[in-house]
């Protein structure tokens, strides 16, 4: 029962294979070093990053999603991390702007780099995944619909991320799940 899913995986190996080996340390370097991360994004790259937090919290990193009740305010020194295909999203222009007015750093995972977020952000990372408007600009295209391929992509690097810095930790796996949810 293939669905396309070879194509999937293949568009997913190319669109991760063109991401700055530089730029990815640099990203896993400034969340790792972060005494605090804030995670903002929109729609379906807002559920990434939210799965992301997850997985910092796993490493007992001290973490927030922008627009959850008990978030507090950015401060100095924080880091901001901004998830946006566009990188031109209005209300995450504008937490990019604020963050930076604070003294916060901001990193920015984006299919344009040139945006505005990327502009304003310390560290940017490119995801080079197609979108509706960047097919007709590049010719590069997707078998998938709108921005799917960015935001499957978004959580495969956000989680190699993880990989990364449990290296950095020198943390393993079973560590990691005993800030697991134990509630139950």
């Amino acid at each position: 029962m293939d669905f396309r899913l070879e194509a999937m995986l293949g568009e997913l190996k190319g669109t991760l294979g063109k991401i700055g080996g530089e730029q990815a340390a640099e990203f896993a370097q400034a969340v790792y070093g972060a005494p605090r991360v804030f995670l903002a994004g929109c729609g379906r790259s807002g559920l990434m990053v939210r799965a992301f937090a997850m997985r910092c919290m796993h490493m007992g990193k001290t973490v927030y999603v922008l627009g959850d009740v008990t978030t507090p305010a950015i401060a100095a020194g924080d880091l901001l991390v901004v998830a946006s295909g566009s990188g031109e999203t209005e209300s995450l222009v504008s937490h990019t702007r604020k963050a930076k007015k604070l003294g916060a750093k901001v990193a920015a995972v984006t299919i344009y780099p040139q945006a505005a977020i990327g502009r304003l952000a310390d560290c940017t990372v490119w995801i080079n995944a197609p979108t509706a408007k960047s097919e007709q600009e590049t010719g590069v295209t997707s078998i998938q619909p709108m921005g799917s391929l960015f935001e499957q992509s978004l959580l495969l690097f956000l989680d190699a991320t993880i990989v990364r810095m449990m290296e950095l930790a020198g943390v393993s796996p079973a560590e990691m799940f005993q800030n697991h949810a134990n509630l139950e």
